[in-house]
């Protein structure tokens, strides 16, 4: 096996849980500088990580070995939150407005996007192309630029760049600004990555993903102007109960399903799938973030990546894959909320990946017999067999019992409370998530820009 650049990332998974939600906030693609232990190796995209804990991998290109570090003295306990069937009366829905202040028009409704908010069960887009620049133009009529913002705060640091919260000059709203240095993306080899993030999320629109208002760039830097979410991650939440209720990983799972459902109608595979890329907002919604891995694929694809406990045997073996790599990952994350830990999980990474492609899993007793039916059609090597990758698309996975209590309809228009409301003391509030040492930016100053080729669309 040949060896390539292989991401590591901060592993919370399996660290003993801190005191709920240390300062710090989030928001996509976050990481620490200071967690690589080797020399050559690097992040691929940004993504949030919380400082101080031991790493995992996130891998792109062929597959090398790379640990995941476990701390074995972590207290094993049923949930431990007292979940609140309330909604957040301090978040009233006020219309739409992009950064530079104008209101969306229908009354409130989102007029981002000219594709569909629902999830169309019948077939995929008949153009496999998602319609990025009509889409694109319709978010930002305004030319953005770093002086309609205020920066407030680092949301996370990586290889990359860094994310702020900032806020709009013109309407005085919160968002997540990603900034990414152009040098390091083209040294890292992630141009496409990045451009593929930028185009999908320019193109979809959907109430559980994250919201792109627009982009721009200056001589150094990439900026994506962001939907800020402040609950914090899924994962941060996991962590912290360590094994979730049925019914409350079934809320969750839902909310991805769907999320799922729908980038598939639009021929998109989101290939990182993992709580850390799951946030939650004020009323305990998902959102979806971090789309650098994110793909349009009308039919089958062939790159390596993802994140190692969620990678299908399709992916390892090096085949061509398509959709069914995301249905696979949802059956990881259905089990590892479960159970608060990945069914494949290893300290060695080669092993972890014979486990992947003999896909043993073994069921821990307190499952449910419709959880673990659904798991074993989930977690399957054969596609034949692999719900989601059916004649019948993603209804076999939303028609099989184990969602049977699940008002699907209702939940794609958010009038399902969540299960845990997190504490956000208003908007901009970042007590969710850590916080991090503030350094001197070098934003909007001239500089040489030889890479402003490749960096068109921004």
């Amino acid at each position: 096996m040949s060896t390539a650049a292989v991401t590591k990332e901060n592993n919370l998974r399996h660290s003993p849980p801190t005191s709920p939600m240390i300062p710090s906030q989030t928001i996509h693609p976050y990481m620490k500088d200071d967690v690589p232990s080797k020399p050559h190796t690097y992040f691929t995209n940004l993504c949030y990580m919380p400082k101080k804990k031991k790493s995992c991998a996130t891998v792109v290109g062929p597959l090398e070995k790379n640990k995941r570090s476990r701390d074995e003295d972590v207290e094993s306990k049923e949930t431990c939150i007292k979940f609140q069937q309330l909604t957040c009366d301090s978040f009233p829905q006020s219309p739409p407005q992009t950064p530079l202040g104008s209101v969306s028009k229908n009354n409130g409704k989102d007029d981002l996007a000219e594709v569909s908010t629902h999830v169309d069960l019948s077939e995929p887009s008949e153009n496999p192309t998602v319609p990025v620049e009509r889409n694109a133009k319709r978010r930002s009529s305004v030319e953005l630029n770093l002086k309609n913002f205020t920066l407030i705060r680092t949301l996370g640091t990586g290889s990359f760049g860094r994310v702020h919260l900032a806020r709009s000059n013109m309407n005085q709203r919160f968002y997540a600004i990603k900034v990414l240095r152009k040098i390091d993306i083209v040294r890292l080899k992630q141009v496409e990555h990045t451009k593929h993030e930028r185009a999908i999320l320019s193109s979809v629109k959907y109430t559980f993903i994250v919201n792109l208002w627009g982009t721009f760039q200056d001589d150094g830097n990439l900026y994506m102007v962001l939907d800020y979410v402040p609950g914090g991650e899924l994962f941060t939440f996991m962590r912290k109960c360590i094994k979730l209720q049925e019914d409350v990983a079934k809320f969750y799972a839902a909310e991805v399903l769907l999320t799922i459902a729908y980038l598939h109608t639009q021929n998109v595979i989101y290939r990182d799938l993992k709580p850390e890329n799951i946030l939650l907002d004020a009323q305990g919604h998902i959102k979806i973030t971090d789309f650098g891995f994110a793909k349009i694929v009308p039919d089958i694809t062939w790159t390596l990546c993802g994140t190692p406990d969620y990678l299908a045997p399709e992916i390892i073996q090096s085949k061509g894959y398509g959709k069914a790599v995301d249905y696979w990952a949802l059956g990881v994350l259905i089990y590892e909320m479960l159970a608060g830990v990945a069914p494949f999980y290893d300290d060695n990474q080669f092993k972890l990946y014979e486990k992947i492609v003999s896909c043993k899993v073994s069921y821990p007793s307190y499952f449910s017999e419709e959880a673990v039916d659904l798991l074993k059609h989930l977690l399957t090597p054969d596609l034949s067999r692999r719900y989601g990758n059916l004649k019948e698309g993603p209804k076999d996975v939303l028609d099989h019992p184990w969602f049977k209590s699940i008002d699907f309809h209702k939940l794609e228009n958010r009038q399902i409370k969540a299960p845990y409301i997190p504490d956000v003391k208003g908007e901009g509030d970042a007590s969710n998530f850590d916080s991090y040492e503030e350094v001197a930016s070098k934003y909007g100053e001239n500089e040489p820009d030889p890479y402003r080729k490749y960096f068109t669309e921004f």
